[in-house]
């Protein structure tokens, strides 16, 4: 009997854009589809299957894809056995209407669909579409394959029950639902075994985790008992959650990092209230003195949206004063975007193109200012630095983050990623620490 040769491993090009979430979700979604033969390829000119993994917070995000798949096209159009495919919160936000915009997508598969992936690219039918949300969907049993380097991202929540007017997120990824602790253990530790020595923690809302009598307070003291583990971040916490709890974790446990990013959105009382935010400026005042008293050398980052609707030049004078007070290391500045399915989609939008970009110059400006600052009050101190790997500049450096998440720039003595080690900081930009 004539022996025929066993088909090759079709491969998959897999592109990810969007928040820390979408980039644990490809890792989840690499997973999957290697333990169903798929190999990985960067080349998209040799993949069988191209798949773009998505963000919908804003629309220039989605036409960043809508462009991105046009290019990839080519490579369908050469070869027509090849599948195209959108994964992720896009997939979600647009459903069906996608087929409208590319026509020629053989998969859409929303955030609770990477299951059954591998199911769908084997189905005749096309084009095949997945974008339900599964409220009983966590992952849990299923391990990523996480991507070179000392740092693990692992999604100990999906969802999120915040409702926020201008945000996309309960509709594109669901109800908020926690992974129970033991699984997250688990994944915490076959990471480490892996070779990882910090772990983020990430959810949508992080510190809203709650599994049975498990806070997220609580999970972060049972991740730090792993050995071998050295470090622990999480984020996107909301002020509106952070619970005594968390704090004494972060004060207690010694590899849980001295950071916390801290949306605000708005200083002004008025728009947080449009905003559906569930605290006041003063709320937030509180909490970030609180804070900061509780752990030394605590570093804090926000997200700023300016130009939401509704708001006048007297709510944005409050965000930029506010901002100048706070003094944050850092800040995420955004313009609004409006989102089709949002409550703030509803309302009429007051502020002008131009007048959103000079607001956003302005506080940009101001911050880096501020970044420079604090980032110069580390001249002359020593930190401890996990090294990452090789700096893209100067040559002959690496490059790493100090426990309080600020890049570390310093000569390469031969310390290899994820190592630990201490260095003297010589001089700092608003972006970088320079060391030695």
């Amino acid at each position: 009997m004539a022996e025929f040769p066993e088909p090759a491993p079709r491969r998959v090009f897999l592109e990810t854009y969007g928040c820390q979430m979408n980039v644990a979700d490809a890792e989840l979604v690499g997973g999957v589809l290697r333990r169903h033969g798929y190999l990985r390829t960067e080349d998209p000119a040799q993949a069988d299957v191209l798949l773009l993994n998505t963000c919908a917070i804003r629309e220039r995000a989605e036409e960043r894809v809508l462009g991105r798949l046009s290019e990839l096209l080519r490579f369908k159009i050469e070869r027509p056995a090849v599948q195209l495919g959108v994964l992720g919160c896009m997939a979600s936000h647009l459903r069906e209407r996608l087929l409208d915009r590319a026509p020629y997508l053989d998969v859409i598969v929303g955030p609770d669909g990477y299951r059954d992936l591998p199911a769908l690219l084997d189905d005749a039918v096309d084009p095949r579409i997945d974008v339900r949300l599964d409220r009983g969907e966590t992952y849990a049993d299923l391990a990523p394959d996480h991507a070179a380097g000392p740092r693990a991202w692992l999604s100990v929540m999906r969802g999120c029950d915040k409702f926020c007017t201008f945000c996309v997120v309960p509709l594109t990824r669901g109800r908020e639902r926690s992974l129970p602790p033991d699984a997250v253990v688990a994944q915490v530790e076959a990471a480490v075994a892996g070779g990882k020595r910090e772990i983020v923690f990430l959810g949508q809302t992080v510190n809203a985790y709650r599994s049975n009598d498990v806070d997220f307070g609580g999970l972060l003291r049972l991740a730090a008992q792993v050995d071998g583990l050295e470090r622990i971040r999480f984020t996107s916490p909301h002020p509106a959650e952070v619970s005594d709890s968390l704090i004494a974790a972060m004060v207690d446990e010694r590899k849980v990092m001295p950071y916390i990013h801290m949306p605000l959105q708005s200083a002004s009382d008025r728009i947080l209230h449009e905003m559906a935010r569930d605290y006041t400026v003063a709320d937030y005042r509180a909490l970030l003195a609180r804070l900061r008293e509780a752990i030394p050398d605590l570093a804090v980052s926000t997200d700023l949206i300016v130009g939401f609707p509704g708001e006048d030049e007297s709510d944005y004078a409050a965000t930029a004063d506010f901002l100048a007070e706070a003094r944050y290391d850092f800040a995420y500045l955004f313009k609004y975007s409006a989102r089709p399915g949002t409550r703030a989609f509803k309302m009429t939008e007051t502020v002008t193109e131009e007048e959103k970009g000079r607001r956003l110059k302005e506080l940009i400006e101001r911050q880096e200012q501020v970044s420079l600052e604090k980032n110069q009050d580390q001249v002359g101190r020593e930190v401890e630095v996990m090294v990452e790997g090789p700096a893209r500049r100067p040559t002959g450096h690496l490059v790493g983050k100090s426990r309080n998440f600020k890049t570390t720039v310093f000569p390469d003595d031969g310390a290899l990623p994820g190592d630990l080690v201490r260095v003297r900081v010589e001089s700092a930009s608003g972006h970088t620490l320079l060391a030695r």
